[in-house]
């Protein structure tokens, strides 16, 4: 005992503490201190904020860039837009892309190499903007909701990622349903989905991201129905009209704030403001999701 006692508190690995924490505590700094800037320019005077010199707390405190954010009526109803376009749609791609993962994977799937070889040709080559926007409009999606949740259903990365992790599955566990009477339907609602827990976590995560961020198919499809609107794009449409204004008001671009009076906002400021209101629900969700990525299912499994 007293030799591992002497190994332990050793110089070398007192040595290797300090590096370890000091590079840790320096990853750390790296990787906040852009969003803790990004925050403070946003809790920041807009007009001091173009003198620079705000790192980590901001030098005179306002909440006047989000006011000037959420006095717009429509963005609201435009985060409940968000909010149903994220949950839904990542819930369908999910399930539809474990699904066709899961039958794809199958070795008596005789189709298997060509629908995967299909699929994968969609990553390389597309149709262009313009037969897009014509076909969606012939679907008649145009000025409806589900132009957010049909057109993206399958993403070919998730279910290359999916179908990957399903072939690390041990065949034993597959067959061991079979044998009990399991049929394709069972084995994969019963076996598969549990197992293909973290991967599935992080596909969701990927399609949340995607879902909540998107705002260029909010412009080209539903750009003229104002209560199909999103959280992002009703951020782009402020940004553009605060730089717009800037443009036309000089750099301080005066704009009235929610009680009449000039309330000073720049497209700095503002930028600084949608990224937060942008990232905070992300950030907010990604520690429920974050301990699928380390934790596997499998031993577990292979157990039961």
């Amino acid at each position: 005992m007293e030799g591992r006692s002497r190994i332990r508190t050793s110089a070398g690995d007192r040595i290797f503490d300090v590096c370890n924490y000091g590079f840790m505590i320096v990853l750390m700094v790296v990787t906040l201190y852009p969003f803790l800037n990004v925050l403070a320019v946003s809790l920041n005077q807009a007009q001091d904020s173009i003198k620079g010199g705000i790192y980590v707390l901001p030098r005179v405190w306002t909440l006047d860039n989000y006011m000037y954010i959420f006095k717009e009526a429509t963005i609201f109803h435009a985060t409940l837009i968000s909010v149903l376009r994220t949950v839904i749609g990542t819930a369908a791609t999910v399930f539809c892309s474990a699904m066709v993962a899961y039958t794809i994977s199958r070795p008596d799937y005789v189709l298997r190499k060509l629908v995967t070889i299909c699929f994968i040709l969609t990553m390389y080559f597309n149709g262009g903007l313009i037969p897009t926007y014509l076909l969606i409009r012939d679907l008649g999606m145009i000025g409806s909701f589900w132009v957010y949740i049909w057109p993206g259903l399958i993403g070919v990365f998730n279910l290359i990622i999916i179908r990957s992790f399903i072939d690390g599955l041990p065949e034993s566990i597959l067959e061991s349903g079979r044998i009990d009477g399991a049929g394709d339907f069972r084995t994969f609602f019963s076996i598969v989905l549990p197992l293909t827990t973290p991967v599935l976590a992080t596909v969701a995560l990927f399609s949340g991201v995607y879902q909540w961020n998107s705002w260029f198919d909010v412009f080209l499809y539903n750009s003229s129905h104002i209560e199909l609107s999103t959280l992002q794009y009703e951020l782009q449409k402020i940004l553009q009209n605060s730089n717009i204004t800037s443009g036309m008001s000089g750099l301080d671009g005066m704009i009235k704030g929610m009680t009449g009076s000039q309330s000073a906002v720049t497209p700095l400021s503002v930028r600084a403001t949608m990224t937060i209101v942008a990232s905070v629900p992300i950030i907010l969700v990604y520690p429920f999701l974050q301990k699928y990525f380390v934790k596997g299912m499998m031993v577990g499994g292979v157990k039961g």
